[in-house]
């Protein structure tokens, strides 16, 4: 039971340093779905550091994504996995090298969902790394997007019916994570820029980027109103209070919304 314990403080700790987002509607989540959706976010978060990592070669990344996608399928081996890793630990952070434990920490009855979610999430980032994030048009976009957060929604989706049987439409649940996706590629396009990389399709100006954004924050407002379990419902509303929040502030020159701002839009989508 300690181990147990150690491992849920863990876990809770971990998910607060990486995440100022998706801490605080994971802890409005039921127990039961609260370890399924943490130990969800902390595996792809893992993956998701080794993307986003600025020392480590394009190359590098697409062939510890590509090994890592592979041990995620069927039982989850940690040997293999620290033996792929350890070429590259002390480049990595404990969100990532510590997948093992995220995995052992997600329930049993819904680990299989994670893992091959992480699975083609890694895959996806691997094959895009070697792409150097070249996005061309508006399809490439799309295809971006999915892998990284459209496919967060699709998971989501598949553990809210394990839960509770909520039933909710996955191509709308795709879309509400490239709402989110995209008010973050909008937050972060000057500092891509100076690191040489850009998510914008070629010739595409803010102005396109903003409509691409509010398409999807639509149909992301469309997919909440399936759920009627108050704490899943809670969760989602969150973060897509939270994006719309900032692409307002966006759209008005801001560079984010101030931490008052995100206190006050927490506390009103939770009272309602």
């Amino acid at each position: 039971m300690s181990e147990t314990n150690d491992l849920q403080k863990d876990a809770i700790n971990v998910l607060r340093e990486t995440s100022r987002t998706f801490f605080i509607p994971i802890s409005q989540l039921a127990p039961g779905v609260q370890e399924a959706v943490a130990s969800a976010y902390l595996c792809m978060r893992a993956i998701d550091e080794i993307e986003d990592h600025p020392e480590l070669e394009s190359t590098s990344k697409n062939s510890l994504l590509t090994s890592i996608s592979e041990i995620l399928k069927g039982s989850f081996n940690k040997e293999k996995f620290d033996s792929i890793i350890e070429p590259y630990r002390t480049y990595l952070p404990e969100v990532t090298v510590r997948l093992g434990d995220w995995i052992k920490f997600c329930p049993a009855t819904v680990v299989d969902t994670v893992l091959n979610a992480t699975s083609i999430m890694a895959k996806g980032m691997a094959d895009w790394a070697l792409k150097g994030w070249r996005v061309k048009d508006e399809e490439d976009l799309d295809d971006y997007t999915y892998y990284v957060a459209g496919l967060v929604g699709v998971m989501l989706s598949d553990i809210w019916k394990w839960y509770d049987g909520t039933e909710t439409d996955k191509q709308l649940a795709i879309a509400y994570g490239r709402g989110l996706q995209s008010v973050n590629i909008l937050r972060n396009h000057i500092e891509d820029r100076e690191r040489g990389v850009s998510f914008f399709p070629e010739g595409w100006e803010l102005d396109d980027m903003f409509k691409y954004a509010k398409r999807n924050l639509a149909l992301a407002d469309v997919y909440i109103e399936d759920i009627k379990s108050g704490s899943i419902l809670n969760f989602c509303k969150i973060p897509l209070a939270l994006a719309h929040g900032t692409l307002n502030a966006l759209e008005k020159g801001k560079e984010k919304m101030s931490r008052a701002e995100v206190t006050e839009m927490v506390s009103q989508v939770i009272e309602k």
